[in-house]
C-alpha cells in the first residue's frame, strides 16, 4: 500500500519541475492546500443531503402547496395480473405483435391496452410536487454558492487579470475563503453524484453522471496541485446559469408559463454565451496558454486541461440541444405557447426530461393505433403537444 501511495502521489506527476510536496507543507507564515483537507467533503456531502431532505420537507413543500402544486401523481392503471406480469418481467413498451396477442387474450381492444401501459409507465413518475421540491433545493444552493463566489472573487486580483492565477505558482497561500468555497462545492457535487441514483431518473443520466465525475475530478485536481485560483473562476462561471434553469423549472411546475419561457430564454442566452464564449476565451485561454507561458506544462497540467476540454465538449453538446429546442419551437410557430422544459430532451441542469416519455405510444404503436382507432389528434409531431401545454397532465 505504501508503494501504491508513493506511486500515486509522485511529485513528478502532480507538481511543476523542481517543486516537491515538502515545499508545500503548511508553515506559520503560509497555508497551502493539502490532499487530506478534502476528506472533510465526504461527511459534509452526507450532511448536505440530510439538509436537503429537511429543506424539501419543511420549506419547499409548503411553498409548493402555497402555489397550489398538488402531490397527486399520474392516474393509476387498473389492476391486471397479466399485463402487470408483462410490464414487470418482459417489456414496458410492447410491440404491435404482443399488443395483438394481449388483445385476444384479454378481449380488450389494442387502444385500451396501449393506454394501460402508458398509465402504468406514468405511475412510476414522481409527482410535480416532488419535482418542484428538488428544483427549489438546487435553486437555493446554486443561488447561495454563486452569490458567495461573486462576493469573494470581486475582491481578488485574478478575477480581473487571469495571469494572476499563475504568478508565483504553486507557492500561492490558501485563504479561508478559497478553502470554504472548494469544500462546499465538492461536497455538493458528491451529494449530487450519489443522489442521482435516488432522484428523478432522467434520460441523460449517463451524461450527467459523466459531468459530475468530471467536475469532482477537476475540483480535486485543481485543489491538490494548488490551481485553486483558476478553479474558483471555473466554479463561479458554471453556477450562474444553473440558478436560472432551476428557477425556470419551478415556474413551469407552478404553471407560470410566461415566466417559465422568459427564464428559459435568459438561461439559454447566459448558458451559450458563458459556456461557448466566456469559458474558452477566458478559462481555457489562461489554463492552456497563459499557464504554459508563465509556469510551463507538466503531467497533471495535461490531465487538468484534458478535463477542462471534456467539459467544453459537454457544453457544446448541451448548447446544441438548447438551440435545437428553440429552433424547433419557432419553426412550428408555437413561440407563444411552447414549453421549453418539456420539449427539450436536454438536462444541463435538467432541461426537464425525466426518464418519462410523453403519453404517446412508441412509433410502431402509433402506426397501429392510427390504423385501428384513428389518428390521435392531441399529439403533434416530434414530441410537441397541440392539445395541452403541460405534458405531465395525462
Amino acid at each position: 500500500m505504501a508503494g501504491i501511495l508513493a506511486w500515486f502521489w509522485n511529485e513528478r506527476f502532480w507538481l511543476p519541475h523542481n517543486v516537491t510536496w515538502a515545499d508545500l507543507k503548511n508553515t506559520d507564515e503560509a497555508t497551502f492546500p493539502q490532499a487530506e483537507d478534502l476528506y472533510l467533503a465526504c461527511p459534509l456531502a452526507f450532511c448536505i443531503f440530510m439538509i436537503r431532505l429537511v429543506f424539501e420537507r419543511f420549506i419547499a413543500r409548503p411553498c409548493a402547496m402555497g402555489l397550489k402544486i398538488q402531490a397527486n401523481g399520474p392516474q393509476k392503471a387498473q389492476p391486471n395480473a397479466i399485463l402487470e406480469k408483462v410490464f414487470t418481467a418482459i417489456t414496458k413498451h410492447p410491440d404491435e405483435k404482443r399488443l395483438e396477442g394481449l388483445s385476444k387474450q384479454l378481449d380488450w381492444d389494442v387502444r385500451t391496452i396501449q393506454r394501460w401501459f402508458r398509465q402504468r409507465r406514468n405511475q412510476e413518475k414522481p409527482s410535480t410536487l416532488a419535482r418542484f421540491c428538488e428544483s427549489m433545493w438546487r435553486f437555493t444552493f446554486y443561488l447561495y454558492i454563486f452569490t458567495y463566489g461573486v462576493r469573494f472573487l470581486k475582491k481578488t486580483p485574478w478575477l480581473w487579470n487571469t495571469k494572476e492565477c499563475w504568478y508565483n505558482y504553486p507557492y500561492q497561500p490558501l485563504t479561508v475563503d478559497i478553502h470554504y468555497y472548494y469544500i462546499l462545492e465538492l461536497s455538493f457535487y458528491l451529494s449530487l453524484l450519489f443522489s442521482q441514483f435516488t432522484d428523478i431518473r432522467r434520460k441523460d443520466f449517463l451524461i450527467m453522471f459523466l459531468h459530475h465525475v468530471a467536475t469532482i475530478s477537476l475540483i480535486i485536481f485543481s485543489y491538490v496541485n494548488n490551481m485553486a485560483r483558476v478553479g474558483t473562476l471555473v466554479m463561479c462561471l458554471h453556477d450562474a446559469a444553473d440558478v436560472l434553469i432551476e428557477a425556470a423549472k419551478m415556474a413551469n411546475y407552478a404553471k407560470c408559463q410566461i415566466l417559465c419561457n422568459l427564464l428559459f430564454a435568459m438561461f439559454a442566452i447566459l448558458f451559450i454565451s458563458s459556456r461557448l464564449g466566456v469559458y474558452p476565451v477566458w478559462i481555457l485561454n489562461t489554463t492552456l496558454f497563459e499557464s504554459w507561458e508563465i509556469v510551463g506544462p507538466y503531467p497533471s497540467w495535461w490531465v487538468f486541461n484534458l478535463l477542462l476540454i471534456l467539459l467544453q465538449l459537454l457544453h457544446s453538446f448541451w448548447s446544441y440541444l438548447i438551440v435545437k429546442t428553440a429552433c424547433r419551437a419557432i419553426s412550428k410557430g408555437k413561440v407563444g405557447k411552447w414549453n421549453p422544459l418539456h420539449v427539450s430532451k436536454d438536462d444541463r441542469s435538467d432541461i426537464e426530461s425525466s426518464s418519462d416519455e410523453d403519453d404517446s405510444p412508441p412509433p410502431s404503436q402509433k402506426h397501429h393505433s392510427s390504423a385501428t382507432n384513428g389518428t390521435n389528434k392531441n399529439h403533434g409531431t416530434n414530441g410537441y403537444l397541440t392539445g395541452a401545454p403541460y405534458p405531465d397532465e395525462h
